[in-house]
């Protein structure tokens, strides 16, 4: 058993794909202890700073406290708590849609959501950079798979001739990220939904690495289009901006009763622990208040800065300007990557690198993420490095 997988490993690690779990001993925040040693934290998509925050601690003892750790058993069994049922009335009054349904996580909202509406001889629709949840709920959904370079709405609107026409009458459904999570650019809402309409197409728009930080009150980029009406499904993780744990869809009522009795990662898993959903149902009303919107402004604020300080050289060329808190240095070899991540590393940034499967091979990259609570400082020291150490 000790040889079985000797051989792969060693391919990886030649390959520099090789893959180690770090230890952080320290909350998520702006600087955390790795080793016993401090490193500013240029990794995390904890967007607002909420991970840490003192109002979502209080609220998950205080759920602790009358709810206990676990919630016991699976939603439609028992373990549908108090603190669940809040949550996703908050979720769907911030998000202005009908109802929603939350998830352990946002992995298991998109394997659960996607094989509800699609089975066989439906046909999925999917953007080349789509996140793997979404693409192995794709595959296991039994439906047709058909990948489009990416926003590339020519080859989109291709496929969707091709559906219509050797697939009538089957359901059709886009999937398609809001921010993209390792560009860190957005998708070309306004067109996808033209082209969905016009084909009678679903749309399933996953808004992972928008809320909490585009749109007013951080509710995401449909939202700020003005299109929530125009997306069938709205999907979401409560782990990032929001600093908690989980996934969740929001969408019509109907839809929501259909996701309860068909999701299978909803129906099959334990609920999430109560405490978990209750420091959600803060972080919500959070950002649903005037002090959370100023949380995101002050993100920006941050973000555009790092937008000004870090050296062009290794950035998409395709963004002219942040379009996210998301920052892909993009670096190509594998090893030259790891490389600067251990030089950063070594100067106190901790900035991993990003190298296939996550992005294709060639193209690996430092993924820099800022966030609200980031000070100045700490982001013109980090351009500033980088800046050297590439001379």
């Amino acid at each position: 058993m000790e040889d079985l997988f000797k051989e792969q490993l060693k391919a990886l690690r030649a390959a520099s794909l090789d893959r180690h779990l770090r230890e952080i001993s320290s909350s998520q925040g702006p600087e955390i202890e790795i080793d016993g040693r401090r490193f500013v934290n240029f990794s995390s998509n904890d967007y607002l700073g909420l991970a840490n925050d003192s109002r979502l601690r209080k609220a998950a003892i205080e759920a602790v406290n009358e709810f206990g750790v676990g919630a016991g058993a699976s939603r439609l069994i028992s373990g549908t708590q108090s603190p669940h049922v809040r949550l996703e009335r908050a979720l769907a009054k911030w998000k202005g849609t009908e109802a929603s349904l939350c998830f352990s996580s946002g992995y298991a909202a998109a394997l659960g959501v996607i094989g509800a509406l699609v089975s066989k001889n439906d046909v999925v629709l999917l953007d080349k950079l789509c996140h793997a949840s979404l693409i192995d709920g794709a595959k296991l959904s039994g439906a047709i798979l058909r990948v489009f370079p990416h926003s590339n709405l020519r080859k989109l609107e291709s496929h969707l001739e091709w559906a219509g026409r050797v697939h009538p009458g089957r359901r059709v459904l886009m999937i398609i990220e809001s921010v993209f999570s390792m560009d860190g650019d957005r998708a070309p809402l306004r067109d996808l939904i033209e082209l969905k309409k016009r084909f009678g197409a679903l749309l399933m728009l996953d808004e992972a690495h928008a809320v909490g930080v585009i749109g007013a009150n951080g509710r995401g980029l449909a939202a700020e289009e003005n299109a929530s009406e125009d997306v069938d499904v709205q999907m979401g993780t409560l782990s990032k901006a929001l600093g908690a744990s989980g996934g969740y869809i929001c969408g019509l009522r109907n839809l929501i009763e259909w996701l309860i009795n068909r999701a299978r990662s909803f129906i099959y898993s334990t609920a999430p622990p109560p405490a978990i959903a209750a420091a959600a149902v803060t972080a919500v009303n959070f950002l649903s208040s005037s002090e959370g919107e100023e949380r995101r402004l002050l993100l920006w604020a941050r973000i555009k800065l790092m937008q000004e300080l870090l050296p062009r050289a290794g950035l998409d060329k395709e963004q002219s300007g942040a379009r996210s808190a998301i920052f892909p240095w993009i670096v190509g070899d594998e090893k030259a990557a790891l490389n600067l991540a251990a030089a950063l590393q070594n100067e106190g940034f901790l900035v991993p690198a990003i190298r296939y499967p996550t992005v294709a091979k060639g193209a690996a990259r430092l993924r820099i993420t800022v966030t609200a609570v980031h000070e100045t400082a700490q982001i013109r020291a980090l351009c500033e490095t980088i800046n050297r150490l590439r001379c």
